[in-house]
């Protein structure tokens, strides 16, 4: 069994789409922090947010990979293999 994340390919971009949660931002909500995904840039609330819809995008999308959005971090994770990764 290998230790290697096998969805290093789904990434497409590093660049987000939005400067807070997409969904949230349509409906006035709050988040505590931000996820992007690594395959459509699509940005959603951390699992610490009410709506979690960074982990929604996941399960809508398949969209396995995503970063923090967060200033000064630079981790990924992904949501298949459950595991962090370092996208830079």
């Amino acid at each position: 069994m290998s230790d290697q994340c096998g969805h290093f390919d789904q990434i497409h971009t590093y660049k987000p789409r939005t400067s807070g949660c997409e969904e949230c931002l349509k409906t006035g909500d709050t988040w505590v922090h931000l996820r992007t995904c690594l395959a459509c840039g699509h940005v959603g609330c951390c699992d610490q947010s009410k709506n979690r819809h960074a982990t929604r995008h996941f399960h809508e999308t398949g969209h396995a990979m995503m970063r923090s959005q967060e200033r000064g971090e630079t981790w990924g994770w992904c949501y298949v293999d459950k595991r962090m990764f370092d996208p830079i």
